[in-house]
């Protein structure tokens, strides 16, 4: 779009609302992460009562070494939610 427009870095970050750095860094994901969301996803099925803290322990239990905020992070981006109880009638 820079190119196009023909205007600096600067000026079109600026515009957009964008920090620069955005621009310059290229994201890269880790090695692991499909095996990792696909662990996720299973243990959500497989429990589907247990929100994503649970999750998180039940992988470091199976070996992961994984944080709660990353695997909380891939529950959101998978679009995961907890299972609600069934009320009881009155």
């Amino acid at each position: 779009m820079r190119q196009e427009l023909g205007v600096s870095e600067r000026r079109a970050c600026r515009t957009l609302g964008q920090h620069r750095s955005t621009q310059r860094k290229v994201l890269q994901g880790r090695a692991d992460e499909e095996r990792l969301t696909h662990d996720i996803i299973e243990l959500a099925d497989q429990y589907g009562r247990y929100g994503y803290r649970m999750v998180t322990g039940l992988l470091n239990n199976a070996g992961w070494c994984v944080n709660h905020k990353r695997v909380e992070r891939i529950w959101r981006r998978e679009g995961l939610v907890l299972r609600l109880r069934p009320r009881p009638h009155r």
